[in-house]
């Protein structure tokens, strides 16, 4: 018997206004799952499970028991809100059963965390610009939030950052400190979190300040943990940033374009992932409709141009690689398709395997619970 990974896609089940001003049609009917077959990169055995509300960003715990999902949407139950479903999650069977619904106390909820300790729960509020933090109660449900941060500020990009937009909540390996995208205000964010309480504070050194108009989006860590690799959506950049663990502070040697120079239409990044064995890193191009492969050199952190790869469809919104390295699925939110590539561990380019039909997909990601 072959090889099986899980795979968990969101998607977009109907309209929503982007900050760009677009009112885009999601066309999904809720949160798909696959086995990922690992000898022929083909994804198998679809199974859907409908009636969850824009189901963007998933998140599941790692007992592979409880799943959560951010509802991006503006509005619940009458209050200037989106929402977080908890379900408890059978692997073998992929069925989700509704736990409960809870308020994030912003609007358009884009990201879903849980903490290492897998605790509590993180809620970046892209609308309005705030984080959500939720204990987990014993049976896996989300028990009242116990803190909402609110960003304040603007930048210079009139028509997207004339107010706060946070993205996402990356933790270090160590989870005890919490490092936030705002796209609003062109900050990397650094919160100290308690392993107890779940609260977040600012750490001593608060945030990294982007370069005027970037638009930070999301971030990832070099599996070393000396450097941290930050994509952002508004110039279409990657800086690499030096990761000070004593003082807790970034450094930037690096910012580089994720997209080609001579391509003149209008482009936006959004997704940034690093190969297991740190050698190689991509993010994905919305306009461009690609995947950029950089190089990461060993000792110094710094990235050099492998290449681009089509994306093979139109606005891989999100992508992720394999737990093993093997393979790069593109969701591709547009064409209503995922991707497959293999990935070359040597040079680090990719090759397309095989693709499946999935109306509007915003998340994917794959898990290692099946040999």
């Amino acid at each position: 018997m072959a090889a099986k990974q899980l795979v968990l896609t969101g998607t977009y089940t109907q309209k929503i206004k982007f900050g760009t001003g677009q009112v885009f049609n999601g066309k999904g009917k809720g949160i798909y799952s696959f086995f990922l077959n690992m000898e022929t990169g083909i994804l198998e055995e679809e199974k859907l499970v409908p009636n969850i509300v824009n189901p963007s960003y998933l998140t599941l715990n790692d007992a592979g028991n409880r799943l959560y999902a951010v509802n991006e949407i503006k509005e619940y139950e009458g209050q200037a809100s989106g929402s977080i479903s908890s379900f408890t999650f059978d692997i073998h069977g992929r069925n989700l059963k509704l736990l409960n619904i809870r308020a994030t106390g912003g609007t358009d909820p884009c990201h879903v965390v849980l903490n290492p300790k897998n605790t509590h729960v993180f809620v970046s509020n892209y609308s309005s610009g705030s984080v959500c933090v939720f204990p987990i109660a014993e049976d896996g449900s989300t028990r009242n939030a116990i803190q909402l941060i609110q960003h304040k500020g603007s930048s210079i990009n009139k028509e997207r950052q004339n107010e706060p937009h946070t993205h996402s909540l990356v933790f270090e390996t160590a989870g005890q400190f919490a490092f936030v995208s705002d796209l609003g205000i062109d900050r990397l964010l650094i919160y100290r979190t308690d392993p107890v309480s779940g609260i977040l504070t600012p750490a001593l050194v608060p945030y990294f300040q982007a370069e005027p108009g970037a638009g930070p989006r999301i971030c990832t860590f070099h599996p070393n943990g000396k450097y941290i690799y930050l994509i952002t959506e508004l110039n279409s950049s990657i800086s690499a940033l030096a990761y000070d663990k004593t003082k807790k502070s970034l450094r930037c040697f690096q910012t580089i374009s994720a997209f080609p120079k001579e391509f003149t239409a209008l482009n936006s990044s959004a997704d940034i992932q690093i190969l297991p064995n740190g050698h190689f890193l991509y993010g994905s191009n919305r306009g461009h409709n690609s995947i950029v492969i950089y190089r990461i050199g060993h000792k110094s952190g710094l990235l050099s141009l492998v290449g681009f790869e089509n994306c093979g469809g139109k606005t891989p919104r999100s992508f992720c690689i394999d737990p093993t390295g093997t393979f790069l699925l593109a969701a591709n939110q547009d064409t209503d398709n995922i991707v497959v590539f293999h990935i070359d561990n040597v040079t680090g380019r990719l090759k397309k395997i095989s693709e499946h039909f999935v109306p509007t997909p915003v998340f994917i990601k794959v898990y290692q619970v099946f040999t």
